[in-house]
Parts: structure tokens; sequence; C-alpha cells
């Protein structure tokens, strides 16, 4: 295997908060490409404040941060910026998701850093883009969810619309924009040009929610809310089981709803003539959620896995936070690592999102971003003096 990871040599300046940006970055630096977070000098990323945390140390940072140096700057004032002006002169890629407009007021929009720098690769994350009548809305990612369509498909039929329990569009927005970068820079390899990436929060996530507006403006259909069911297969839902454990059933495949049907004991339905596609199956939901329903309750989970399995049909427990710990599988293929962090001990973090046969990602380990991060940027001409624990719990300060 390779020692060299796929982006080592790529330096990129990550200048966004939250979730899009970082998330982003978090993946570049995964993979080898140098991560320097800049973060303001008495605000920093608002993600050093979001979900749980274990003696003051916020766990989520751990994992968003991993892999990157940080050093604090204020680019509103000229001192900031123009050591930003010479850490872009160094760099390949910026990412922001400041509002549009901002980084020009400031003298560093994309003509400003171009001309510093002009194989960079500009990637400018917004909830709504920098251009068109929403562009200057402030923009998270449960707008996104609401405006893409996503909210009004879920939840029960006679239920509000739902939005997610966890940052759905700022993920999907996030990994496209990984995607996104790499365009870029294969661009430049053949072009020696750089360009800037103009990606909005929202788009992504109308991508991932389907062909609703194609469906409509083609046959003026508006999609509703249907719970757990599917508008495009019959059965698909979840089911209690006799020891009151929730369970996931999908036959997307027309051979899987034809061994769900053998196994629960009515396979007279596969020789109908609406048994014969998903899309008319959905004609006939009640019936057969009632004979996939019935026989998982009469069953403990354990039981009903196992006959899934043993028919070669598709079923999943619905999992939390501990199932997915313990379960054999995610820990065998290692989906989630322990590492030693300085603050927390052995911690459980995801791990990278793919595995490469020949480049393997960088060490995630917090152990090696603390080490990193206390070596703050430091070059010719260039050095910044303001630092962040990447545990969060130091409040930065000018020195």
């Amino acid at each position: 295997m390779s020692q060299v990871q796929p982006l080592e040599g790529l330096r990129v300046l990550d200048v966004s908060t939250i979730l899009a940006g970082p998330l982003c970055c978090q993946i570049l630096g995964d993979f080898g490409a140098e991560i320097i977070k800049i973060e303001h000098p008495t605000m920093g990323d608002s993600m050093r404040g979001h979900g749980e945390s274990k003696n003051g140390v916020p766990i989520w940072w751990k994992e968003i941060s991993r892999n990157k140096r940080t050093v604090a700057l204020n680019l509103s004032i000229e001192d900031g910026a123009e050591i930003f002006r010479k850490l872009v002169a160094t760099a390949d890629v910026v990412v922001e998701n400041f509002r549009p407009g901002t980084l020009e007021r400031w003298g560093l929009g994309p003509e400003v850093l171009s001309g510093i720098n002009s194989g960079l690769v500009l990637v400018r994350l917004t909830g709504f883009g920098q251009v068109g009548p929403y562009s200057s809305r402030p923009g998270f990612g449960t707008l996104a969810e609401a405006m893409s369509g996503f909210a009004h498909l879920t939840g029960e039929a006679d239920g509000p619309p739902t939005l997610p329990a966890f940052g759905l569009a700022d993920s999907i927005c996030g990994i496209a924009a990984s995607s996104a970068v790499l365009m870029a820079l294969r661009h430049r390899d053949q072009t020696g040009e750089g360009q800037t990436v103009d990606l909005s929060i929202l788009e992504p996530i109308m991508t991932a929610v389907g062909p609703g507006p194609t469906i409509y403006q083609q046959l003026g259909i508006i999609g509703q809310r249907n719970g757990n069911r599917s508008t495009n297969n019959a059965p698909r839902n979840t089911y209690l089981t006799k020891d009151d454990r929730w369970v996931a059933v999908s036959t997307s495949a027309q051979r899987i709803a034809e061994r769900v049907m053998h196994l629960v004991g009515h396979p007279e339905v596969i020789d109908k003539p609406w048994f014969k596609a998903g899309s008319t199956r959905v004609q006939h939901v009640e019936e057969l959620d009632s004979y996939v329903g019935s026989w998982i309750r009469e069953r403990n989970r354990d039981e009903v896995m196992a006959a899934f399995e043993d028919a070669g049909a598709a079923i999943a427990a619905i999992y939390d936070a501990k199932d997915i710990v313990e379960d054999p599988h995610i820990r065998e293929t290692e989906m989630l690592v322990e590492v030693q962090d300085p603050d927390l001990g052995n911690i459980l973090q995801h791990n990278v999102m793919w595995r490469m046969s020949k480049t393997p990602a960088a060490s995630n380990s917090p152990d090696a971003v603390w080490a990193r991060t206390r070596t703050v940027c430091s070059m010719s001409s260039v050095t910044a003096t303001t630092k962040f624990h990447p545990s969060g719990k130091e409040k930065p300060s000018n020195e």
C-alpha cells in the first residue's frame, strides 16, 4: 500500500463555520490535505458550541476539527486581511460561507484572490447561492430542508411536515462540496486555471429528495407525506416485533418482494397481475402491510431477523446510538474507530467515509490533530500568533 495520501501537498484554507464547510474540509483533511482553519479571534466557529460536551469539551468539535491547524484572524480589519492574502498566495483551495458580498466588502473577493493566486479554487457555500432574489437571506440547513421538499414529504400523512433531527442538508452539501473541490482541481491540473465554485445548501438536498419538480411539471402531481411507506414499492415500512422492537423492510427489487411474501405465508399474491411492479404493488399497500406486519408482530426481533436473512430478504433493525456502537459489522469494518484524545481519553469517532486500496486516509487521531494545531501556521512573511485549543476549552485571545 502506498504511503502517499491522495491529497497530500494540497493546502486548504477553511474560513467556514457551522457544518457544511467544516465537513467538506474534514473530508479533504482525512485524505491528506493540509487544512488551515481560520476563525474569528473572539467568536470562533459556532460548531465549538454544538452538541453534547464532556467536562466542558465539545464532542462533535473533536471530529469536525480533526486534521486541521487553527489560526485566529479578523478578516474584516486590514491586519487580518493582509495575513489572509499572504496565506492565499500559498494555498490551493479556500472554503468560505460568508453572506454574499462579505468577502468583497473586506477587499477579499474572487477577483482579488485570483489576482494573488491564479490557480486558487474558491468554494463559496451559502444558503441560496451568490445570486438570485434570496441570495442575501441568512441560510441554514433547516431552511434548505424546508424548501427542498424534504420536510413536506417526511412524516405521517395526517401529521405535520417533519424536519430531521440532525444536520442533513448541511452534511449533504459538505460532501458535495468536497466533490466540487476535486473537479475544480482536476480542471486546474489540465489548464492551470483556478475558479470559483458557487454551491448553495439548498441545491444538493433538492437533488437528494428526487424528481418531484419534474413529476409536477410533467403530470401536475404533488407528492404527499406517506409515513414510512414508499410511493414507489410495497411492502416498505417499519414494523413492530413481539418484543416491541422496530424493524424496517424494503422490497425495492421484485425478487425481494416475492421472497418476503413467501416468508410471511402469502405466496398467492405473487401471481396476481398487480404484484409484478412496485408502482402497482403500492395500490395494495394495506393488504401487503397487513400480511407482513402481522407476521412480524407474532415474533421476537431476533427470530424475525434470522428468518429474513435465511430467506434472502431485506430487513434491518431500527438502531439507536447504542445499537450502532455495538453492531458487529460496523465494528469489524471500522466504520467507527477508537482513537486516543488528550482531553477525553479513548474516543469513538466516524472513520473516513470510503476506503481506498492504494492511498490510505490520513490519521484522524485527535492526538495528532492537537500536535499539528499547536504548530500554528508560520511561513516566511506570515506569522499568526493567536491560537485555539481544539477541545474548545480555551477562549481565544490576541497575543
